[in-house]
């Protein structure tokens, strides 16, 4: 999909940019239904805990295309849900999804929330489904989100645990390394454990305006496609960049086995493999 690119940027950010607004986020687009509906069993622990009132207006970071969004508008029926996103592709797909089931008060941005001069005091509540890890500098991120709530506004994250907490992250990465020894990211850099330590959300987000947050620990199945085929040929997409280095042969044998990991993870609702999050409130200061 062509688009515009992003015309403000904080400099930490950069990096995530580049690639939600290009491949990344244009294979999210693509492949909105599975990565919907890959977090779908997180997603009514996550709504209650929101607890959106009807006149409310919601934020929502990180919104992809939009899934938590419109259920935010679904809610606040006398209120307004704005999803922000850095990838335009996912803007583009949540528009029309929200626009096919008539939600006129959910609308979409694409911008960078860690600098996005968001009204000041202007939201009740803010919510990030697995969307917050991503911030180059966290503790701009969480004090330019206090600043959009209102005093007692609250905030809501879904994040992972850490990795070895997670079936799912752990099986695709064994299979696609194919044998080689690939260092795992730095803790500290974006990325989707970057607040698994419930210690670090704590200290982040007490120092950036919010109270003591409150930590539930969740185990969910995350669904990757109607059979193995689909889940295969999902994954290895996604996760392509990892074999680049491999000859013909190697790769072939890599795409077996991660066919044959997705096989034995396949049951009557597809393929769904194990997955760790923590669910953080917090609540601005007053």
């Amino acid at each position: 999909m062509g688009h515009a690119q992003l015309t403000r940027v904080d400099p930490t950010n950069l990096e995530q940019a580049r690639a939600w607004d290009g491949d990344e986020g244009e294979y999210w687009a693509r492949h909105a239904d599975i990565f919907e509906n890959s977090l779908r069993r997180y997603q009514p622990a996550f709504l209650d805990a929101a607890a959106i009132g009807r006149a409310e207006v919601v934020l929502d970071i990180g919104c992809g295309t939009g899934s938590t969004t419109r259920d935010a508008a679904h809610r606040a029926t006398e209120g307004i849900a704005l999803g922000v996103d850095l990838s335009a592709d996912m803007i583009a797909v949540a528009r029309e999804r929200a626009a096919a089931e008539r939600l006129s008060n959910a609308r979409f941005e694409q911008t960078d929330a860690q600098i996005h001069p968001f009204e000041p005091s202007g939201f009740d509540l803010a919510l990030s489904r697995t969307g917050t890890m991503f911030f180059g500098d966290l503790r701009a991120a969480f004090a330019n989100i206090a600043r959009a709530l209102h005093p007692g506004g609250r905030f809501v994250q879904l994040v992972w645990q850490p990795l070895p907490e997670n079936e799912w992250i752990t099986t695709f990465l064994s299979v696609l390394a194919a044998g080689r020894n690939l260092p795992p990211p730095p803790p500290e850099a974006p990325g989707p454990f970057t607040l698994s330590d419930p210690a670090r959300v704590h200290e982040l987000l007490t120092a950036d305006g919010f109270t003591a947050p409150e930590v539930v620990g969740l185990r969910e199945p995350m669904w990757f496609g109607s059979d193995a085929e689909e889940a295969t040929a999902f994954i290895g997409g996604l996760m392509a960049w990892m074999l680049t280095d491999l000859d013909e042969a190697r790769r072939r044998k890599v795409w077996d086995d991660l066919h044959a990991a997705m096989a034995a993870h396949e049951g009557p609702d597809g393929v769904e493999l194990g997955s760790a999050a923590w669910l953080v409130s917090a609540v601005r200061r007053t």
